[in-house]
């Protein structure tokens, strides 16, 4: 049997309701954040803006509880780069990327046999008693580039919230979070690829992979695993996707919303979908703002930026808003104004 081709409005529906855009639901915030397939946060109030657009009744307070109380925690995971996770998604993501993470720190860092095993074992030490301030590690002689790689670390609140943004306060995961699991790489992996599927699929491999971080092949065992239904896209690409994932209607209305920088709906892997059309993506990333500018959706794509200044939101729109549209758009920025007020 042929395989169904899936246009890109198709995909562009299909990732707006596996990331809480098309309605926004009423879910414990452990169970969002896994279902959007982690929050991306270097820069802390993200994660709260992006949960605001996508859960019922959301209040700002209720991330820094969550964070407070472990039932998510905030780490450099997937590329490298910080993300909350649910607690129960910790673990087997870090040991889903770990050894690939170990590889580009060898390749890409330079990092000598040994030397960052070294470095990670008296960081362990280090921590033992404690969550550490960023200042006492680089004082203790065992903070290296590269050494988050190498030993498991967590950011601990209230650092790294909106509170208190810069995030300067460390601890081992296996104090904050608890003890590593026993879990197996392909166990792992696939675990991984369920995540990444049911946030953003249907998917190719390579954005699966750009995703996490890793190379293909690496992924190739916990792919054979996994029962998956297989599309096309409009070129011809294979399209991996979970069993009895949404697949709405390409004729969904698509309702105003608002992202923060940093969200992942935004990055290259998510091309397919046309979320952030081709002419404008020079406008969202760029070497001024390489994290990518706040933005907004109309029907499904960005149509231009946003910024919280002045006690209101700003907006900037890269061409002519629908009349029809333009209190909808409007009423959301005043919800959103009042959010960060």
């Amino acid at each position: 049997m042929a395989e169904r081709v899936l246009t890109r409005r198709e995909l562009n529906r299909a990732l707006l309701a596996r990331q809480l855009l098309l309605e926004r639901r009423r879910l414990p915030l452990p169970h969002a954040v896994e279902r959007v397939g982690c929050l991306q946060t270097q820069y802390a109030p993200s994660g709260y803006v992006g949960l605001w657009s996508r859960v019922e009744g959301f209040e700002r307070e209720a991330l820094t509880r969550a964070l407070e109380r472990r039932s998510l925690v905030q780490a450099m995971i997937m590329r490298n780069t910080i993300h909350v996770v649910s607690r129960r998604d910790y673990w087997p993501l870090i040991i889903a990327i770990r050894e690939e993470r170990k590889v580009w720190s060898r390749r890409v860092q330079g990092a000598k046999d040994g030397e960052l095993e070294r470095v990670a074992r008296g960081l362990k030490g280090f921590l033992a008693d404690g969550p550490r301030r960023q200042a006492e590690l680089a004082a203790s002689g065992f903070w290296r580039p590269g050494a988050a790689i190498w030993v498991d670390l967590v950011r601990v609140p209230p650092t790294g919230t909106w509170e208190r943004r810069r995030a300067d306060l460390y601890g081992l995961a296996e104090d904050w979070v608890g003890p590593e699991p026993t879990l197996s790489e392909d166990e792992a992996r696939a675990h991984l690829v369920r995540r990444y599927l049911g946030a953003f699929g249907p998917a190719p491999r390579g954005d699966l992979a750009n995703w996490a971080g890793m190379r293909v092949g690496a992924l190739a065992n916990a792919l054979e695993q996994l029962p998956l239904r297989r599309f096309r896209d409009e070129s011809g690409n294979e399209l991996l996707d979970l069993p009895r994932a949404p697949l709405p209607l390409a004729e969904m209305p698509a309702p105003v919303r608002f992202l923060p920088t940093w969200d992942a709906t935004l990055l290259a892997h998510a091309r397919r979908t046309g979320i952030l059309p081709e002419r404008y993506r020079e406008r969202i990333f760029h070497v001024r703002n390489p994290q990518s500018e706040r933005t907004f959706l109309v029907d499904g794509e960005v149509a231009g930026t946003w910024r919280f200044e002045h006690g209101g939101v700003r907006l900037t729109p890269f061409g002519r808003i629908p009349r029809e549209t333009r209190s909808e758009l409007n009423e959301e920025a005043d919800r959103l104004a009042a959010f960060h007020a």
